[in-house]
């Protein structure tokens, strides 16, 4: 893919500082994007949005927001407008497994904001983004191998939440194909150097897991990252409502 693939164009990447969203938005800066990010617990430095700034683009910006507050989002699709005008591409990042817990230990308050955090957060952002985009965009939103899967023990509602994501795809992608506009998602395995891992997995369930994986190896961030530039590029202009996984052969969905 040419250096300025996507030079002029505008991407928005939620949960963007860290992890998976940071690599995304790097590869979409790399191939000319103007790159707006927005975060929540992760607040980007000087130098992440230094990374982040195309050659000879504009400057990377960073916003902090609750994706799962609708007056919030709001606000951010208003300032988007009034500071950029319109935007091209769109990747729903934010989301998180919040804790482990059973289904029958699980309070409807956990289960809500998981929810909340992986489900409602990408209808606000893409209802609220929609306008904004001009015809021939690309919305590009991160599920996971726990929605084909069901995740690792105590991740029902994450899992649950994520194959939501499917649907919502699809749908979407019917609803938007005659603006040009295509609607993809990402389905990752067990990917390494993420605050997710970090946080939720023990480096015993690491290993384990990486002993499953056929490609003897965990993912980077950086290989879903390769995969979202493509889906954001020209050269996927006719694909649409499709789950790309990206898991080293550990599942055939």
């Amino acid at each position: 893919m040419p250096d300025d693939q996507l030079k002029g164009r505008v991407a928005v990447v939620t949960g963007g500082g860290v992890g998976i969203g940071f690599a995304i938005a790097q590869a979409l800066a790399a191939a000319g994007a103007r790159v707006v990010i927005t975060y929540r617990s992760h607040e980007p430095d000087a130098e992440v949005l230094a990374a982040l700034t195309a050659s000879g683009g504009d400057t990377a910006l960073a916003r902090s927001l609750d994706v799962t507050d609708e007056s919030a989002v709001e606000g951010f699709a208003s300032w988007l407008q009034a500071e950029i005008g319109a935007i091209d591409i769109l990747i729903n990042n934010a989301g998180g497994l919040v804790q482990r817990s059973t289904i029958e230990e699980m309070p409807l308050s956990l289960w809500r904001q998981v929810q909340a955090l992986n489900v409602d957060s990408v209808f606000l952002v893409t209802h609220h983004l929609l306008p904004l985009f001009r015809d021939g965009g690309r919305i590009v939103t991160v599920s996971s191998l726990a929605g084909r899967n069901g995740g690792h023990p105590g991740a029902t509602a994450y899992a649950t939440a994520k194959a939501a994501l499917f649907g919502f795809t699809r749908g979407l992608a019917k609803e938007v194909a005659g603006r040009g506009i295509t609607v993809n998602a990402l389905a990752p395995g067990f990917i390494e150097a993420t605050p997710f891992h970090a946080t939720f997995t023990t480096d015993e369930s690491k290993r384990a897991t990486i002993e499953t994986i056929p490609a003897g190896r965990a993912g980077l961030p950086e290989d879903v990252a390769s995969a979202a530039l493509w889906l954001a590029s020209d050269g996927a202009a006719f694909v649409s409502g499709t789950i790309v996984d990206i898991n080293g052969a550990q599942y055939f969905g």
